[in-house]
């Protein structure tokens, strides 16, 4: 994904608290991306809104 500056990052909520495994995730027009916070200029997973939401309920599903 070009232009990570774009992206408004967050620290995921399912994150730890200790900061050294956490995930970013961050919107962008109509995709919804994620990185690693230790390479914040690694890769980036991007998704398109139906499928981020189907990756999410299933991440739930699997926690249960």
């Amino acid at each position: 994904m070009e232009g990570n500056r774009a992206v408004n990052w967050r620290k995921s909520s399912y994150s730890g608290n200790n900061g050294a495994t956490c995930v970013e995730v961050g919107n962008a027009a109509y995709v919804i991306a994620v990185r690693d916070n230790k390479n914040p200029h690694g890769p980036v997973l991007a998704f398109g809104p139906r499928d981020w939401r189907r990756f999410t309920d299933q991440v739930k599903a699997a926690a249960r």
